[in-house]
């Protein structure tokens, strides 16, 4: 539903607490009149976007885990937990209560109980809100971007992901490879499957720590480790008794000689890393909007970093760039290049927008990765 039906089921109390907050003059007995005075107010461009500018990074964060998600309605543990993921930082001298941000987005009228019995105890963002904060939104982080034009050598890998997929399988159907006790592939053999790929890749160093991003994120390099995970959890590679090997379905997969479908290795990446980075879909969509240009990453960063949380040593700085922005270059959804004069550049592709368009993963639909933390 739109704000205006929603107003029509609000009761008079709470109509009269919003024309407050937007300081309508109007009869505040009159049902009507205050539901008139709010739209006419709400409805103001110049009005609207300072509510958006006013907000703080928290409030920002909030609105932002709201605007992109196709649910129609949130329970209230729901919206609590995402206002707790909204505060990186915590002070224990301080008496911050989530439930104060609910009542704040309640007064101006960006969420609603629900009218029917099914649904009063659930909370609702009008249709119509939405588009307008993804609007505000886009114009107040569009004014940090630096728009670069085309810059002088630049990668862009399309298609590159899902025939690599397709070498590793073939591989496999060739000779199975031994595992050790924790069923990792011995150096020697994933060697020779790396040198397979389109996209080369050394074996993982020594290193304080690597984990939260797949199964064998931890032994194997960043994108190599993706497209093992996607070949497990698609059923078509096993790890059986330290031996890996393809299943009868990627057999059957190798024999057909049939490539895997962009969208869903798209759709497993969402899910596999949004356990580290919780918002990651909304990093891409906002990706998606603000680099149709070539735009300078420097500039990138200053628009999405404070949308970004830590993960363990994994900066927001280090999660845009290695996380987000290099792995949608793996699946090409995005180029990355190198201007003379604005350093590292990036642009979506048309594939990527397509990709990025054509596919929602839910909130709570995600692969969960054990790991030890540090």
């Amino acid at each position: 539903m739109n704000l205006a039906d929603m107003l029509s089921y609000a009761d008079i109390h709470d109509l009269s607490r919003i024309a407050d907050t937007y300081n309508c003059e109007c009869n505040g007995h009159s049902k009507n009149e205050l539901i008139q005075s709010i739209l006419s107010t709400v409805n103001r461009r110049e009005i609207f976007e300072r509510q958006v500018v006013d907000l703080s990074i928290e409030d920002v964060r909030f609105l932002n885990s709201l605007i992109f998600d196709q649910r129609g309605s949130f329970s209230l543990e729901e919206l609590l937990a995402r206002v707790q993921q909204s505060r990186f930082e915590k002070d224990e001298n301080d008496a911050w209560n989530p439930r104060e941000m609910i009542t704040r987005f309640k007064q101006r009228g960006w969420l609603f109980n629900g009218y029917s019995r099914d649904t009063r105890y659930l909370f609702q963002v009008p249709n119509d809100l939405k588009r307008r904060f993804g609007e505000a939104l886009t114009k107040q982080l569009r004014q940090s971007l630096v728009l670069t034009g085309e810059p002088g050598i630049y990668r862009d890998e399309q298609q590159l992901i899902v025939d690599d997929i397709s070498h590793f399988l073939q591989y496999l159907s060739q000779q199975e490879a031994a595992l050790t006790a924790e069923n990792f592939m011995y150096k020697r053999q994933l060697q020779q499957v790396l040198d397979r790929l389109s996209v080369k890749e050394d074996p993982v160093g020594k290193t304080a720590w690597r984990f939260g991003y797949g199964r064998m994120f931890k032994e194997y390099p960043n994108r190599f480790s993706f497209i093992y995970d996607y070949c497990y959890y698609a059923e078509l590679i096993q790890e059986h008794h330290q031996v890996l090997a393809l299943t009868e379905h990627g057999r059957e997969r190798v024999s057909a000689g049939r490539k895997e479908d962009l969208l869903q290795v798209y759709r497993f990446w969402l899910r596999l890393y949004k356990n580290a980075i919780p918002n990651i879909q909304s990093l891409v969509f906002w990706l998606d909007k603000l680099a149709k240009d070539w735009i300078s990453v420097s500039s990138a960063k200053e628009a999405l970093l404070p949308l970004i949380r830590p993960f363990y040593y994994d900066t927001p700085e280090s999660i845009l760039e290695q996380r987000v922005m290099r792995m949608m270059m793996h699946l090409g959804l995005l180029r990355i290049g190198e201007h003379e004069e604005h350093g590292a550049v990036i642009q979506i592709t048309k594939l990527g927008s397509r990709v990025i368009q054509g596919i929602y993963v839910p909130e709570e639909d995600k692969i969960v990765i054990p790991f030890d933390n540090p």
